[in-house]
């Protein structure tokens, strides 16, 4: 069980591994942002040290606003993220789908993301996203589309609110998917919306207790990450209770095998 970087936004890197540690998670992911931290070899090799605390992943800055964070060229970005994950001893590494407009880079992905897990030896995980929509119109911006179950990568993120705001069966995607599910980002959805919500655990409407029983039942060994939207407030005390709820939900429904 982690707690993901964004859950503390706008707060930083060490209120995460600070929320982490008082509220009782056994690790973090670390959004590699436009923060020069978070791909910081020695910071991080030092927070996780100080709250004893390991970072279970790293996200790479993969997502629209941090198109130039750690640079233009999106492979080197993300082979950036690897090394610094080998750097770190970090299992597994999420990224999104490319963007359409990212020409050779989003057409060659998938043998990409191969090279690369070959090459360093590290889970890279694609995540699920969602299509943008502008008033009653769908753009795809993602290339071949937002999700990608169904391209042959040998690791997979599923995000539920992505899924919840693309009007996708979680449940179903999980269970097509089967082992190659590495990477769990645990949240929820209203599926009222076209925003990506991230609500707390069992606020929405994702079947959230039976995906992680399912995953309890089958002896899944891969990482929970709860990543939920708490607010642009920076009052770090009022951030702490939906953290701890959703890690309230996560264990009591993983006990349930």
């Amino acid at each position: 069980m982690g707690l993901s970087t964004s859950s503390l936004f706008p707060l930083g890197l060490e209120e995460t591994f600070q929320a982490a540690r008082h509220t009782g998670y056994d690790g973090v992911e670390v959004m590699c942002s436009l923060d020069p931290a978070t791909r910081d070899a020695m910071r991080l090799e030092t927070l996780t040290r100080v709250y004893d605390l390991p970072i279970l992943s790293l996200h790479a800055p993969t997502l629209f606003f941090l198109q130039f964070a750690g640079g233009l060229d999106p492979k080197k970005k993300l082979e950036d993220t690897m090394r610094l994950a080998v750097d770190l001893g970090v299992p597994t590494v999420v990224a999104h789908p490319p963007f359409r407009w990212q020409g050779r880079y989003a057409k060659n992905f998938v043998e990409i993301v191969a090279e690369l897990e070959e090459c360093y030896g590290i889970a890279l995980a694609v995540e699920n996203m969602y299509p943008w929509r502008l008033g009653v119109r769908e753009v795809l911006p993602y290339y071949p589309d937002h999700d990608p179950t169904d391209e042959d990568y040998a690791h997979l993120t599923i995000d539920l609110s992505h899924a919840s705001t693309a009007g996708d069966d979680a449940l179903a995607m999980i269970e097509r998917v089967g082992d190659r599910l590495s990477h769990l980002h645990l949240t929820d959805g209203s599926g009222h919306t076209l925003r990506d919500e991230h609500l707390v655990p069992g606020e929405g409407d994702q079947p959230v207790a039976e995906i992680l029983q399912r995953l309890a039942r089958r002896g899944w060994g891969g990482s929970v990450i709860v990543e939920i939207a708490t607010g642009t407030s920076r009052n770090f005390e009022a951030k702490l209770a939906p953290i701890e709820r959703s890690l309230v939900v996560a264990r009591r429904e993983l006990s349930h095998v």
